[in-house]
């Protein structure tokens, strides 16, 4: 099974979660062995996606240095990761990637219209060979070793419109399309109120988020899943899993996640090299696994 890049450039436009301004963004593709970069335009700057490059995690992931950073990366980076593109060049404008719909599906879109590519290198996977588990106030992400991959979510917020929440995801391509792609990320009025006193989320609404105030969901369209929160946690965790460098091979269970916990968990995978293993992929293990992106 070789590497993957998109075969052509794809151009898009959208919303800054954050600033409110549009944003310019345009996929490219890259040769073997490249891996993921965003390259801030404005400012002639490269950031591979990699843990080490990881800034903060509060809000939503960034990633940089002291010449810039690239904010809410998470949700482009859950459509490459399910579409299992290995080599690929993002170039923006500003300094975050537009939020869209607040889910993973436009992105879908743009890699749907770009297409794949084959490259003339072999594949790599990171397999877990024991499990590895970070947690912080009773809150825990753990992976576990599986040559089928797995996302076991829960979530539990004192509301009454989400309350407890728990899904398994089985991945794939195409299971990620129909699952996941289309999950909206989510917040609370009263503290979207807040976050606009300090000039943040300034491009928040409800075109692309669902919004909830004490005891409803403020969208007239509703839900796009009965249990939606907790999907788009499972897209986040895709996402930011990514940052490994390479697919995971492995179960991943969490309950009350975060882009915080996430980061944790694979600097704590990368922190002893009894915890993975990086794979060729080549033979039956190959044909099985190319299978999930059929």
């Amino acid at each position: 099974m070789k590497q993957t890049t998109i075969k052509s450039a794809v151009e898009g436009v959208g919303i800054g979660l954050h600033k409110g301004e549009p944003i310019k963004i345009t996929l490219e593709p890259l040769g073997a062995n490249s891996g993921i970069i965003f390259y801030r335009k404005d400012l002639g700057v490269s950031f591979k996606a990699e843990p080490k490059n990881v800034i903060n995690t509060q809000m939503a992931t960034v990633i940089g240095g002291k010449e810039g950073y690239i904010s809410t990366i998470e949700h482009l980076l859950s459509a490459i990761n399910g579409y299992g593109i290995d080599n690929i060049r993002i170039v923006l404008d500003a300094n975050e990637v537009p939020v869209m719909d607040g889910s993973a599906i436009s992105y879908c879109m743009m890699l749907d219209e770009a297409g794949t590519a084959e490259l003339d290198a072999d594949k790599k996977v990171i397999v877990i060979k024991r499990p590895v588990e970070v947690n912080k106030n009773g809150k825990f992400a753990r992976v576990t070793p599986s040559n089928n991959p797995k996302f076991d979510f829960t979530i539990k917020f004192a509301h009454p419109i989400i309350g407890e929440q728990n899904y398994v995801f089985e991945f794939s391509k195409q299971a990620y399309i129909e699952e996941i792609a289309r999950a909206r990320t989510f917040g609370f009025l009263k503290d979207v109120q807040m976050l606009r006193a300090q000039n943040l989320a300034l491009g928040g609404s409800l075109d692309n988020a669902v919004v909830i105030d004490d005891n409803k969901i403020l969208n007239p369209e509703g839900l796009r899943f009965e249990n939606e929160f907790v999907r788009h946690k499972i897209l986040d965790a895709i996402g930011d899993l990514s940052l490994m460098g390479a697919p995971l091979m492995a179960d991943y269970t969490s309950f009350a996640g975060s882009h915080e916990l996430n980061h944790e968990l694979t600097l704590a995978i990368l922190s002893d090299d009894k915890n993975y293993e990086i794979v060729t992929l080549k033979g039956d293990f190959a044909r099985e696994y190319q299978k999930v992106f059929a």
